[in-house]
């Protein structure tokens, strides 16, 4: 028996999510079908969390168990073959038996990205939070540094979250400006749901000037109160798994 492991990429804007569902089409659903047609027989994929509907993926992690013996790029170029053109195998590769996607993730990078320009911008809608005012970065940066740390983020949650526990450590929030572009990355030990989009909708609040910097450190320092809006999905991105 094989384990393998996947890096998976995809467009998030046609489906439902991540995860399979009954009322929608999920991203594992595609891929575990595709996987079926490949090897003959049923599969169930073991991944590394869940992305909600409309948020992409360039290192989602997923693996399963095979009985067939396939090359790794048996796997890759085969399932490429299948899949449609807005999800793709980035590179596949036989693990450990005991190798687990979701258990072993020692942290995740999630980019988040913010279009600042006083018209829309079709380019940049599919992948992008557009926003047409400008933003006080000194301010974003100075309540982003609140973030970093192990706190109670139960003020970063929304509805439907089932985690056990709302503590979680972020190891950086870092800005990068490339034109109108401003991207926003969080690296953390994990994240509640939405986690990422409620605090970059807390940020851009900050940014735009209805809230103080200083109400961040308010909402980690007892992880209660009322934070920002949800960012839009499309803005978000699961850049990369660490092991």
């Amino acid at each position: 028996m094989a384990n393998i492991r996947l890096i998976l990429e995809y467009d998030g804007t046609a489906y439902a999510g991540w995860q399979r569902q009954p009322n929608g089409l999920g991203i594992q659903q595609v891929v575990e079908e595709s996987l079926h047609q490949l090897l003959g027989t049923p599969v169930t994929l073991i991944s590394s969390g869940r992305t909600d509907a409309g948020v992409h993926a360039r290192g989602m992690v997923a693996n399963f168990h095979t009985e067939r013996d396939l090359p790794p790029a048996a796997y890759r170029e085969g399932l490429n073959g299948l899949l449609p053109k807005d999800i793709a195998v980035q590179d596949a590769m036989q693990v450990r038996d005991a190798f687990h996607a979701r258990y072993d993730a020692r942290g995740k990078w999630y980019r988040y990205c913010l279009c600042r320009n006083p018209v829309r911008s079709p380019l940049y809608a599919r992948y992008s939070w557009q926003l047409r005012a400008d933003l006080d970065l000194a301010a974003m940066r100075q309540a982003a540094s609140a973030l970093v740390g192990r706190h109670d983020f139960q003020a970063f949650r929304t509805a439907g979250c089932a985690a056990r526990t709302t503590t979680r450590e972020i190891f950086s929030v870092d800005f990068a400006a490339e034109g109108k572009l401003l991207f926003i990355d969080v690296r953390g030990s994990g994240f509640l749901r939405n986690m990422v989009r409620v605090m970059v909708g807390t940020l851009v609040e900050i940014g735009l000037g209805k809230r103080p910097p200083e109400d961040m450190a308010r909402l980690v320092g007892d992880g209660r109160g009322r934070a920002g809006p949800t960012a839009p999905p499309q803005g978000l991105c699961l850049m990369e798994v660490w092991y």
